[in-house]
């Protein structure tokens, strides 16, 4: 299929302009970064050009949140990060943040404020079941093949701030066969790598989190297991490759409706 080029609006372009986006997308790190995120920042962004929705990201402007810092126990660090952030969303005059990273969302929301740093801060899922339900988006599951989905519930969107409902809600659109996990919602089981996991070594123990979490996906039957988090994406991916079970697809819940559009 042939990739469909969009144009990624910055905000200092369009302030320059005396234009105001309605929304911020926060990129994130992984987005940014990580060869296998990027393909999701696209696909929301794709959503995002579809819906001609109103917003630019921070390009080259863009910092870590703090947010690893802070788990790992450098407060200082998170600090300097989050004020130097701050300093830069209200020279813009930021009212909205969009993520795609939980942990980004996690922090701005609850944390930035301790700093003066006050946004309404949407997740993308929250983002894309709006759009969903007041018909902006008309999802064609059969563009999926009606595949089992299964989904994993990434720590800071569940039991973090709750957010259950959104996802599950997309999915079941996209599929008549979906299923859950042994462990699911408030009770669901962290994929390994949250809290500054990501950037350290096991610890000792019989099992990594991640086989552990994987091996339930793999009971499940899925041929989809959808993710909504970087962290959780990378681990669970490589989870599947050390049960070689590649036929197994990790997707972002953002991958999947772009599929289900055909953008």
């Amino acid at each position: 299929m042939e990739t469909k080029k969009i144009e990624i609006p910055v905000m200092a372009d369009l302030f320059a302009k005396g234009e105001k986006p309605e929304y911020l997308f926060w990129v994130g790190c992984a987005g940014a970064f990580d060869d296998r995120y990027k393909k999701v920042t696209r696909a929301f962004a794709k959503i995002l050009t579809h819906l001609n929705i109103s917003y630019a990201v921070l390009g080259k402007e863009e910092s870590c949140t703090g947010d690893p810092a802070r788990r790992a126990g450098n407060e200082m660090l998170y600090q300097m990060q989050a004020l130097q952030n701050i300093a830069i969303l209200n020279g813009y005059e930021v009212k909205k943040i969009i993520t795609i990273c939980p942990h980004c969302f996690n922090i701005f929301k609850n944390e930035y404020t301790d700093l003066g740093g006050n946004y309404e801060v949407i997740n993308y899922i929250q983002f894309l079941d709006k759009y969903i339900e007041n018909g902006s988006i008309k999802i064609d599951s059969s563009m999926l093949g009606n595949a089992r989905i299964t989904y994993h519930d990434p720590c800071y969107l569940g039991r973090g701030n709750d957010i259950y409902a959104e996802p599950r809600s997309i999915l079941k659109k996209l599929t008549s066969d979906f299923v859950e996990l042994e462990r699911n919602k408030s009770f669901s089981f962290c994929c390994g790598a949250g809290g500054a996991q990501m950037f350290k070594e096991a610890e000792p123990g019989k099992k990594e989190v991640f086989i552990e979490r994987t091996e339930e996906v793999l009971r499940s039957e899925a041929k989809i297991v959808a993710t909504a988090c970087p962290f959780c994406m990378t681990m669970l991916t490589d989870g599947l490759k050390y049960k070689n079970s590649e036929d197994v697809k990790n997707l972002d819940i953002a991958e999947l409706i772009v599929q289900a559009l055909d953008l």
